[in-house]
């Protein structure tokens, strides 16, 4: 029988008060939620922290592991910063649980490279997570099929990507509260700017769908929009009645694509691409590492005060529905699929995780990271805190 969450807090209370020094921040924060998680029969979460925070030596990566909480950073994807990320621990025989990485495909080429080192070095990465960033959108528009295509086709272990909700409590894909011009165009021609943009909390998913496309370049050289890299997402589209590969796509229609995708590669127009039994491999036992884009009602003073001067205030704000109706509405769709076993929900709002855990027990979640400050302020909830 787990300790009750008050237990362990009094218990982490006195040992830091024994130790007469202050514990590292990310340990307080995995400790206080495990001990929450516990005490409501739930999965053991794991810790997404900043990739500089691992490098730095900020976050106690073997001491978190030899308590059973996996660490899987993000977003690296320049190709010595990646063997860097993986060579973390090699001295003493760990390695980070997995990386978040817009460049999947170098993330695998390198992870490849750094295996063939020596056997040791095989066997210390063997179980290493690869997770396609917003689909991998150093290839593909970010949040889109075809960036979930071209992650695919990197036969990553983990899609990671971000949900909002529509005014219909469909859990909508993208990054930001807003569908973000910098990405999106409207289908009718009509401009589309900062100055009149839509935030998802105020469209429903079928107008989102018929009113958008999000095929804009603007992550790099690499990134593409040609329809012909993306087969798969083009045949998906069409039986989905899609006006576009690239309109908003939401989580469900996700789960359904990486379905279709294994199919396509089984036993449909695919079947004889080289790479065809790994693709289709890779989609059937892919993860969904599933965000919820939701603010505080007031960011701490440590978060405000890092925004960008040339963005207006305002988009720092929250203009999404409260967390109990992220986690009902993503939850809910996890559960319909019969997806806990497939599938995380990650926040740097915990107050949508601890929901999770106590009313979704099944489903794995996920505590994003950055500053380590911050884990000190109001951002955290008072529990969790500290």
């Amino acid at each position: 029988m787990p300790r009750s969450f008050a237990a362990f807090l009094l218990s982490a209370s006195l040992t830091v008060s024994l130790q007469g020094q202050q514990m590292n921040p990310f340990t307080t924060l995995m400790q206080k939620a495990d001990a929450h998680a516990a005490a409501h029969h739930a999965v053991k979460p794991a810790l997404s922290p900043n990739d500089a925070t691992i490098l730095n030596g900020a976050v106690p990566v073997a001491e978190l592991q030899r308590s059973g909480i996996k660490v899987v950073p993000w977003t690296t994807n320049d190709p010595e910063k990646i063997r860097a990320m993986i060579r973390v621990g090699a001295d003493q025989g760990y390695a980070i649980d997995g990386l978040i990485s817009d460049r999947p495909d170098i993330l695998q080429r390198v992870l490849a490279e750094e295996r063939a080192v020596s056997p040791a070095n095989a066997a210390r990465l063997k179980n290493f997570n690869v997770s396609g960033h917003r689909g991998g959108r150093g290839l593909r528009p970010e949040n889109t099929l075809p960036a979930f295509e071209a992650g695919l086709d990197s036969l990553i272990d983990t899609i990671e990507t971000d949900t909002g909700v529509t005014t219909d409590h469909v859990s909508l894909i993208w990054h930001d509260q807003f569908l973000n011009p910098q990405s999106c165009r409207r289908a009718d021609g009509q401009p589309y700017t900062l100055e009149n943009r839509v935030y998802i909390r105020d469209i429903s998913m079928p107008d989102a769908q018929a009113t958008f496309i999000c095929d804009k370049l603007h992550f790099g050289a690499d990134q593409k929009n040609d329809l012909a890299l993306s087969p798969v997402a083009v045949a998906f589209a069409a039986k989905e009645k899609l006006m576009s590969p690239y309109v908003p796509t939401y989580a469900e229609q996700l789960f359904r694509f990486a379905d279709f995708y294994a199919e396509y590669y089984k036993t449909g127009p695919g079947k004889t691409h080289p790479e065809a039994k790994a693709r289709a491999a890779a989609a059937a036992r892919v993860h969904f590492n599933l965000e919820t884009k939701v603010l505080p009602d007031r960011l701490p003073p440590a978060v405000a005060g890092a925004q960008d001067v040339n963005v207006p205030k305002e988009m720092f704000d929250n203009h999404t529905v409260s967390p109990q109706v992220f986690v009902d509405t993503l939850c809910g769709a996890i559960a319909r699929h019969h997806l806990e076993s497939r599938a995380d929900v990650q926040s740097f709002d915990f107050r949508t995780l601890i929901l999770v855990e106590e009313q979704f027990p099944k489903i794995p979640t996920y505590y994003l990271t950055d500053n380590p400050k911050i884990l000190a302020s109001e951002f955290v909830p008072a529990a969790l805190r500290q």
